[in-house]
């Protein structure tokens, strides 16, 4: 090779290595020192500080299934479409991991999860509509028919930003909707760094939300023969089994995901916590879901890994006896409610009367508590806390009625001088 030609050899590429130097200088500097996940593994970058600063976190990672598979900070941290990017100590990462994140694995799960009333209806049944696209809208309709197309809930409006902020929206952010499209929250259930399936099993996780006046699923629970036996054999128990090879030999005792999610001995499970379901026991007068025959027969087969068909068809026949009862009682409040406003005694906004407090109270606490207990085996939920409650407030709600009636006929009569 001629002097020339290796002279031309030499130009050309320390040009091109100086180019490449000033076209990398013009990037933010964010991205020109961004560590690889390799490397964030192999140094233990994170864990390096977060081990003075959060050393919880690191500890509860260090115990998950993630962790033990493999799986780095990064690898969940990494910013998807979407998503904000935050320069943190030299790494960019996401400023807030979302369902987008854990469905880049969990995608199936994810899929299942987004046509339940966990997602989109959740956030909705508060907030109205107005935080969700017009498509995001509309894929939910298909499954819950007005679930996400309505209005702000009348209660949180009556009460207030802080009562909704606080107490509605800590519940049912598991339903919010994300800046990057997705919709929810995986740690509301499997917490965010131990990502626990153990932890989605236990009662008490459901029942931080489940709980309550007006869905006192946990309480009636541990009332429950389930519940009492869990609890005395919940040491024995595995919960963080593979929920792909799930017996009955782990959890002789379901929870509430056993019947509502988890898949035992083979059969099919799902993160669509409605899928099982067959009646709308939240609302005021409970009709059969659009699915009734494949939600009950899905949760009857799951009964059938303890019970007899005879004892679980027995059980059914009580818990709608019982629904059926609680809806004519319903009923009855309803039309005196409707004759109060067809009568123009109400005004039309809600809540803004003491007789519509004492209608929301008799179905949304007494009616919905006495159904989920029948429906969970809570003997004292279905009388004293449902029947008694629902009944007792019929009676006032009718005399309530009443004294409404005769205050506008006094006010109609003609004053005597």
């Amino acid at each position: 090779m001629s002097f020339r030609g290796v002279f031309i050899a030499i130009f050309l590429g320390t040009a091109m290595v100086v180019a490449a130097f000033l076209v990398n200088a013009k990037r933010p500097a964010v991205e020109r020192f961004q560590p690889t996940a390799s490397l964030a593994k192999a140094s233990g970058k994170c864990a390096e500080c977060h081990r003075q600063e959060t050393s919880a976190i690191v500890h509860e990672f260090e115990l998950s299934k993630h962790s033990a598979v493999g799986i780095n900070c990064l690898d969940c941290h990494q910013p998807t479409s979407g998503q904000d990017r935050t320069d943190h100590k030299g790494f960019v990462i996401n400023a807030r991991v979302t369902a987008a994140n854990c469905s880049g694995c969990h995608k199936t799960q994810y899929d299942q999860f987004l046509r339940s009333r966990h997602a989109a209806p959740a956030w909705a049944s508060v907030t109205g509509k107005k935080d969700f696209t017009a498509e995001q809208v509309a894929f939910s309709e298909q499954f819950h028919p007005k679930g996400v197309d309505r209005d702000p809930h009348p209660v949180g409006v009556m009460e207030g930003p802080a009562a909704m902020g606080v107490g509605c929206l800590k519940c049912h952010e598991i339903g919010k909707p994300n800046k990057d499209g997705s919709i929810g929250s995986c740690t509301a259930c499997h917490a965010r760094h131990v990502a626990s399936v153990e932890l989605a099993r236990l009662p008490e996780t459901c029942g931080q939300c489940h709980m309550g006046p007006d869905h006192s699923q946990v309480e009636i629970y541990h009332e429950s023969k389930h519940g009492v036996l869990f609890n005395a054999q919940r040491p024995k128990m595995n919960l963080a089994a593979d929920p792909k090879h799930l017996t009955t030999a782990d959890m002789p005792v379901p929870t509430c995901a056993t019947c509502h999610m988890s898949g035992l001995e083979g059969q099919k499970f799902t993160h669509d916590v409605t899928e099982r379901l067959s009646y709308y026991l939240f609302a005021a007068v409970s009709d059969r879901r659009p699915n009734f025959q494949t939600g009950q027969t899905e949760m009857k087969e799951t009964c059938k890994k303890c019970h007899a068909s005879t004892r679980i068809d027995a059980f059914y026949k009580e818990a709608e006896s019982v629904l059926g009862s609680v809806n004519e009682y319903v009923a009855k409040a309803n039309g005196v409610m409707k004759k109060l406003r067809d009568e123009k005694l109400l005004t039309p906004d809600p809540m803004d009367e003491p007789i519509e407090l004492l209608h929301f109270d008799l179905w949304h606490y007494g009616g919905r508590t006495a159904k989920h207990g029948a429906f969970m085996g809570g003997a004292d939920f279905v009388q004293w806390h449902g029947f008694y409650e629902v009944v007792s407030k019929l009676r006032e709600l009718e005399r309530m009625a009443g004294e409404i009636r005769e205050k506008k006929a006094r006010e109609a009569r003609p004053h005597a001088d």
